[in-house]
């Protein structure tokens, strides 16, 4: 059985002949298991499900450590190296919104690549990967703190900013989904560790109608929608069901718990993530993380809905003899 096909009977709620994993990495776990294992190509050996296209355009460094987006903001890398802190977040408010610089999903440079990537990993299941889809890219533009003021204040403005950042949505996932792929992963965090950013009620009004278009379009192609989104954002699984959302992801246990959301959402929705990164992966023991990886195996996998991974990246904290058991436990499966 391929990568795909067991990810496939997973999404169908079916039990595949092994619960499909993904496991990812923040540049320094990274760079600590190529060490470990004395091998720059171990990634390609762990025997992940799932492959992610990317159509972002690479950022432009501008000083050591700053990068500017396509969009205009700039990120400071100088501490995190794999996203970053935005540091001009005043780029969008209501007298320069006509004038804000949208970026060009025609761009072709965008896309290149992929066609060989699909080719190259047919036994896959193929992800376009989305990140900063909609609040996100509305907050790096705007400042967190001025877009959930605005929320309450001044919807005239937040319905036409929201309204810009949709059109450019949907022009882009018209694009990328001519090409042979399995579905859309979005990235788009509502939560935190007690409940929304914003609150389910924002949310509902702003946000959950404008990412029903953005999922609706990719369920027309027969094509599986999946969100990342961390925090608690489980008041609203009931509204992404009826949008069309197939997976979630990352499905952290510090934040909710993962067991009971499997029993009642288990049958509507896949599940993907699970495994703690704020817990047992930095401070258990190796059998601590191979006893863990088999529960969720044993009771989330069942019937399938499941793809196993840590809650998020693995960060740098993380042993690399925790990781080793994890590779290991889940490829003896």
């Amino acid at each position: 059985m391929t990568c795909k096909e067991r990810v496939k009977i997973a999404l169908n709620h079916k039990q595949p002949d092994k619960t499909p994993y993904e496991i990812r990495f923040t540049i320094p776990a990274y760079e600590k298991m190529q060490k470990y294992y004395k091998d720059d190509n171990f990634i390609n050996k762990i025997g992940n499900h799932l492959v992610f296209l990317s159509a972002e355009l690479p950022m432009t460094e501008v000083k050591p450590g700053f990068f500017v987006d396509e969009w205009g903001a700039m990120w400071d890398r100088t501490q995190d190296k794999d996203i970053g802190n935005v540091c001009n977040c005043l780029l969008a408010d209501i007298s320069n919104l006509d004038k804000l610089k949208m970026p060009d999903p025609e761009d072709e440079r965008r896309y290149s690549g992929w066609e060989k990537t699909i080719e190259t990993h047919q036994d896959k299941f193929i992800f376009l990967d989305f990140g900063f889809s909609f609040f996100e890219r509305a907050w790096t533009l705007r400042g967190m703190e001025n877009l959930l003021v605005d929320m309450l204040a001044d919807e005239g403005f937040v319905n036409a900013f929201f309204d810009k950042i949709l059109d450019y949505n949907l022009k882009y996932i018209r694009k990328a989904l001519k090409y042979n792929v399995d579905g859309l992963h979005f990235g788009d965090d509502w939560g935190q560790q007690r409940g929304m950013i914003m609150g389910p009620a924002l949310w509902r009004k702003y946000i959950k109608p404008r990412i029903a278009k953005m999922y609706g379009l990719v369920r027309e192609h027969g094509l599986t929608v999946s969100i990342h989104s961390c925090g608690d954002v489980s008041e609203v699984f009931e509204d992404l069901i009826e949008i069309g959302l197939n997976v979630f992801n990352p499905f952290q246990p510090e934040v909710m718990d993962i067991y009971e959301m499997k029993k009642k959402y288990g049958d509507k929705l896949c599940f993907y993530g699970g495994l703690s990164t704020q817990k047992v992966l930095p401070y258990g023991t190796p059998d601590d993380v191979r006893k863990e990886t088999k529960k969720l195996i044993r009771e989330i996998g069942a019937s399938g809905g499941y793809i196993l991974s840590p809650a998020h990246d693995i960060p740098k904290d993380v042993p690399a003899e925790n990781i080793a058991a994890l590779i290991e436990t889940l490829q003896n499966q």
